[in-house]
């Protein structure tokens, strides 16, 4: 499955309510810096994990504020772990690849 990109109208049939599998969702705005070195980590790692129940997506918050306000999203980039609806991980700045295959192997 190629990245997701989220919406405050599919945040919830995308996110919340997947059931087989963690998925991580990027929290970004296209004018933050580190979020321009995060965006392609976590295209490439949704490219590699598109044969596996792990779904992986991203949410412009500031398409989305009230998505962003309600899981306490501060400081962008910040990757959030979802599993069966509810958050397992939260993960705030810049992450390589390889830390995110940890955390999503960990919940699966």
């Amino acid at each position: 499955m190629a990245e997701v990109k989220l919406t405050s109208d599919n945040f919830e049939a995308e996110v919340l309510n997947y059931q087989d599998g963690p998925v991580l969702v990027d929290f970004f705005a296209t004018w933050c810096g580190p979020c321009k070195v995060q965006g392609p980590i976590v295209e490439e790692l949704a490219e590699e994990m598109k044969d596996t129940a792990v779904k992986v997506a991203s949410l412009d918050v500031d398409k989305a504020q009230e998505i962003a306000q309600k899981y306490g999203v501060l400081s962008i980039p910040t990757l959030i772990v979802f599993r069966g609806g509810e958050v397992k991980e939260t993960l705030v700045g810049l992450n390589q690849k390889e830390a995110l295959e940890e955390k999503l192997q960990a919940h699966q």
